[in-house]
């Protein structure tokens, strides 16, 4: 069975204060007395409840993680990132999937306010906010990461999106291209708007047309790539290339142009973003733009560590360079 506390007070003479006192650092123990708890707590094997724990020393060890969906390849990538750091700093990580659904946003930081989450990493759009203050009002450090919500005084790390459009832009244009189309997540997500920010101003800089009809939205899935590209290359005036605001997306675009008898890049040039895994399994190995996804991670984990031990927030904004990686599925026109 199991040793409680009252087990390792019992057996080394103490009284529960005393050992609880030990295990958090408080309060005036001797040091031959401390000697003998923790030789007690190891032959016991006694492991303190985290819930427990927290109820003492206000700190359980374990970060919330909210994502829109763990299993797409950019936010897997990510959370494996931010788990690594974790454990390296003594935390371990709870990761939600929320489908972007403000229902499952706000069920999932309520549950995570009662496990008494140390800090939590929002990945995910949150249209609550007075949720959201009522975490920071008790302490809780909170930290955007990837996309950013309207919150006061949180800290922030994000990749460069605009610059990342600007990136695709360039590259597609430098190949001669003129008919240029985008693929886009839905535009509440602050990272779709900016890509496409990035690559509107790009091509306006170079005289280079981008009508609101070459904007097809569309969901986070393969599924919605094929058929946001299925719309656009079944038109007469079919563009000759292709900005994908993901990975997910542009996989869905070249299974529509191999079906379509559509060769990339000969007759269509595909650019992603973020790089993952997918971009160099695909046939052809796809053109991105490039998310530095660990660094990402290192930097919420941090933020929310430094929070934690200095008991303050400095409100920082990282902002991290994107970097294209080109491949085979893009080319000259």
């Amino acid at each position: 069975m199991k040793a409680t506390i009252y087990d390792v007070a019992r057996e080394a003479g103490v009284s529960i204060a005393t050992v609880s006192n030990v295990m958090n650092g408080k309060g005036k123990v001797s040091k031959k007395r401390s000697e003998l708890i923790m030789k007690v707590m190891e032959k016991l094997n006694y492991q303190p409840s985290a819930i427990a724990s927290a109820l003492v020393g206000k700190k359980t060890f374990t970060l919330g993680l909210l994502l829109p969906d763990i299993s797409n390849p950019f936010f897997a990538e990510l959370a494996r990132a931010i788990e690594d750091e974790a454990h390296d700093s003594g935390y371990c990580v709870m990761i939600c999937s929320t489908d972007n659904k403000d229902e499952r946003v706000e069920r999932y930081l309520s549950l995570l306010e009662q496990k008494r989450v140390d800090g939590i990493m929002i990945g995910t759009g949150v249209e609550n906010t007075i949720l959201l203050s009522r975490l920071q009002a008790e302490s809780i450090p909170i930290v955007q990461i990837a996309r950013e919500n309207a919150l006061p005084s949180v800290n922030t790390v994000v990749t460069d999106d605009e610059m990342g459009g600007r990136l695709a832009a360039r590259h597609l244009a430098e190949l001669g291209h003129r008919r240029i189309a985008i693929l886009s997540e839905n535009l509440r997500v602050s990272s779709s708007r900016e890509r496409i920010q990035g690559c509107r101003r790009e091509l306006e800089e170079r005289d280079i047309p981008l009508e609101d009809r070459n904007i097809v939205i569309c969901e986070f899935s393969v599924e919605e790539g094929r058929r946001g590209a299925r719309e656009l290359l079944n038109r007469s005036d079919k563009p000759t290339a292709l900005f994908c605001c993901n990975d997910l997306l542009a996989i869905g675009a070249m299974q529509v142009a191999k079906q379509l008898g559509i060769q990339v890049p000969e007759q269509l040039s595909i650019v992603g973003f973020d790089d993952t895994l997918l971009a160099t399994v695909s046939d052809p190995p796809l053109t991105t733009v490039a998310q530095p996804i660990e660094q990402m991670g290192k930097h919420a984990v941090s933020l929310l560590v430094d929070d934690l031990i200095n008991g303050v927030s400095d409100n920082s904004r990282i902002v991290l360079c994107p970097e294209l990686r080109v491949r085979r599925s893009t080319g000259p026109v």
